[in-house]
């Protein structure tokens, strides 16, 4: 290249105006030294400024050459170089810095399309995984959930540049090439140019062949249950054996309707308010094929429960129980057993102080609870409500309402909870049957209709509780009423 004076003033303009920009976004020392400075540089150290770390960090074409003068002349220098690099990564910038005006409303276009396959993307997904959850109990999968929370982000941003364009295509100008604002028209075409991107990029990565997976199965579920009355010392003390390394099946006993069940679903509702390490399994026994009825409740806490389930046998349905079991520390509520419960053919493993497991059950027999555990302290009897108690809780349940109607009825519910021996069953059947009764004779009444009810009239069933029973169900509304509680009975 020939050095004429317009090409001189070219060059030194070029070079003005890079070293304006080096300043403009402050490039910091330290970048110049890591640039490739031995396939560029020759120079001697001895005086180096950052004017020609600038042009050393330019391009590769450069060759510059700091000569050693004499003291008090300063540093000679000769500049050989590209003008074609120069004037093509100057040309290179200013295109691309433009190309966020002049590409505004493709880009725009773009957006708009890209935006809308998003949408209908995370529709697809959403309809998916609530397919999942709702009807296959399924849980949706991290990535699904964090991919959904990503899209519902820039969806939003997206959607809000769209409404502020209208704004920005106004001021192009000259087929919109140029505006009449272009910084504020810059800055906004290079926003549009960073969400198209993040759009496209997010719209690859939400393909997904599974939404949701079985979720991991809780360490116990609480259950149903109402504030009780005179329970909770039972409940320490079953609570204290539990504690026990030593001991690994607790029973608990005592008459129909005393409350063993409330008691155990106390229990159950411990451990899934406080912190362990058990696999807590509840199961209800009772008269018909309690093995049976067992096995299918533990199959669905530990996860065997599926088509095949019922087609096996009980044996093969213990041998699949108790591979599960035996690796866990489990805490087994069992509910309402009527004899000789055999957990080892049901396939339970016999809690040890080796594998830490525990089984608590009920029963209403003493001999039950003595053939499950020989060990009478480990065997907790539920007695009655006292007088006290008893009448607390009949009072609850018929309402102040009902017993402020006329000054005998308070007298007469007294009558009628001594009736009720203190069973809390009896005591909340019967308090809100009589919860409707707002005249004296209607309760004198009941207490005549308790008082003549005799337990011979269904064995088994035991006297502390049919005449209370039979009161309930001749207190429902009508014969209707009373068809549909014998059939449900029956299932």
């Amino acid at each position: 290249m020939i050095f004429t004076s317009t090409n001189v003033f070219i060059i030194f303009t070029i070079i003005f105006l890079l070293f304006y920009m080096y300043f403009w976004h402050r490039l910091n020392f330290q970048q110049f030294l890591c640039s490739p400075l031995p396939h560029i540089l020759n120079l001697s150290y001895n005086s180096i400024s950052i004017f020609d770390l600038f042009l050393a960090s330019i391009s590769r074409n450069y060759s510059i050459t700091l000569l050693k003068s004499k003291p008090g002349m300063g540093n000679i220098f000769s500049i050989s170089l590209s003008l074609d690099t120069i004037i093509t990564r100057c040309w290179d910038c200013a295109t691309g810095q433009a190309s966020y005006i002049c590409n505004l409303e493709d880009n725009l276009h773009a957006l708009q399309t890209e935006l809308a396959e998003l949408k209908e993307l995370r529709s697809d997904l959403m309809r998916r995984v609530k397919i999942a959850e709702d009807e296959q109990q399924l849980k949706r999968l991290g990535q699904v959930e964090g991919w959904l929370q990503r899209a519902e982000t820039l969806i939003t941003d997206a959607d809000q540049l769209i409404q502020e364009s209208p704004q920005h295509v106004e001021k192009l100008c000259m087929g919109g090439c140029c505006s009449s604002q272009p910084r504020s028209t810059h800055r906004f075409g290079k926003q549009i140019t960073r969400i198209l991107r993040k759009v496209k990029y997010l719209k690859g990565k939400g393909d997904f062949s599974d939404v949701a997976s079985k979720p991991p199965l809780p360490s116990s579920t609480e259950r149903p249950s109402e504030p009780t009355v005179g329970l909770e010392s039972y409940l320490k003390k079953v609570w204290s054996c539990l504690q026990k390394e030593q001991v690994g099946i607790i029973g608990i006993y005592g008459v129909g309707g005393v409350g063993k069940t409330t008691l155990l679903s106390q229990i159950n509702n411990k451990f899934h308010d406080t912190t362990h390490d058990y696999h807590v399994i509840w199961a209800v026994a009772s008269q018909d094929r309690p093995i049976e009825k067992v096995q299918d409740e533990i199959a669905k806490r530990v996860g065997l429960s599926n088509e095949g389930w019922k087609s096996k046998s009980l044996d093969e349905k213990a041998g699949d129980i108790r591979s599960i079991l035996h690796k866990k520390k489990f805490a087994l509520l069992l509910d309402d057993i009527w004899e000789w419960f055999d957990l080892t053919r049901a396939g339970i493993p016999i809690p040890t102080q080796e594998n830490g497991s525990k089984v608590i059950f009920t029963t209403r027999r003493l001999d039950v609870c003595c053939q499950m555990q020989p060990n009478m302290a480990n065997n907790i009897r539920v007695e009655c409500l006292p007088s006290g108690e008893a009448l607390k809780l009949f009072e609850e349940k018929v309402g102040s309402e009902t017993l402020h109607m006329h000054p005998d009825i308070h007298k007469l519910a007294e009558a009628v909870a001594e009736e009720c021996a203190g069973l809390p069953l009896a005591l909340i059947t019967i308090g809100r049957a009589m919860a409707s009764k707002k005249t004296p004779q209607e309760w004198e009444y009941a207490i005549e209709v308790l008082r003549k009810s005799a337990a011979s009239v269904l064995p088994g069933v035991g006297k502390e509780m049919y005449p209370k029973l039979k009161f309930s169900y001749d207190c429902l509304p009508d014969e209707r009423f009373r068809s549909c509680f014998l059939y449900c009975s029956l299932c």
